[in-house]
């Protein structure tokens, strides 16, 4: 019986290789990640016919540059452009796509490992468009969860100094100030959490009596390097919310947490 690397050699040639690893086969093609990194296809046996995934490689690779776990609508439609005219799939992470004629097998690959390339090469709006920054995406979840807002709001604080908070939100039961705090790096947690209490201090009068602002400091935590002592610090002036749960956001901002 000829065997899926034996089918696959004649089309693709020597720059491709193929082996297998535990229950399916691993074709390491010539196309490399942006850092150097190979980029690899696995196929597995199905019903139907094969299936080919990165086994979510690619969009892990690219959460290693700073993309946001969570993405945004903009994001959503930069991967629908690049995956859908090349009948690739995304489905929980994973780039996917079916073979279902044998001859199509060698055509497969070459689509699923050009997708992976351009998927990775979003790394790029990372570093020159910011590929929709953690508040642009927050803007888009409290839009989806009908939340009234004001983006930007500039208030005076007590010393006569003036804040820009993220969001100013409104609810029927209450209205709220949200302040992000977002970075890929750990030399910078301090700093931004050291702001943070420094306006809400300084905002604290805008908090008191029954019709005050909750006052919210939203943790971008995609990227773990935020310290207990920085979130403790924060959360002695605000209410805390974390970014990898959403809903929970939502539900303080409209006032039932």
């Amino acid at each position: 019986m000829t065997t899926f690397c034996e089918r696959l050699a004649p089309a693709l040639g020597d720059l491709y290789a193929c082996d297998r690893v535990n229950d399916q086969v691993r074709i390491r093609t010539p196309y490399l990640y942006p850092d150097g990194t190979v980029i690899d296809i696995f196929c597995s046996d199905g019903m139907h016919g094969e299936t080919l995934s990165d086994l979510g490689e690619t969009l892990g690779w690219l959460r290693t540059q700073g993309a946001p776990s969570r993405r945004s609508g903009r994001q959503r439609r930069l991967l629908d452009d690049i995956c859908v005219p090349h009948n690739v799939e995304l489905f929980k992470g994973s780039l996917l796509t079916r073979v279902r004629q044998p001859e199509a097998l060698a055509d497969a690959v070459t689509r699923l490992g050009q997708v992976c390339l351009r998927v990775a090469d979003l790394s790029l709006l990372l570093r020159t468009q910011g590929f929709a920054s953690v508040v642009d995406e927050v803007e888009e979840f409290l839009g989806e969860q009908r939340i009234s807002l004001v983006r930007g709001e500039k208030l005076i604080g007590r010393s006569a100094r003036v804040w820009t908070v993220d969001f100013h939100t409104r609810s029927a039961a209450r209205s709220a100030l949200v302040t992000v705090l977002s970075t890929g790096t750990r030399g910078g947690t301090h700093g931004l959490a050291n702001r943070a209490v420094a306006q809400w201090v300084d905002l604290n009068h805008l908090s008191v009596g029954p019709e005050g602002y909750r006052l919210v400091s939203l943790f971008d935590d995609s990227a773990d390097v935020w310290s207990p002592e920085d979130v403790s610090l924060v959360s002695s002036v605000s209410d805390i919310a974390l970014w990898s749960r959403p809903d929970s956001l939502a539900e303080l901002l409209a006032g039932a947490a």
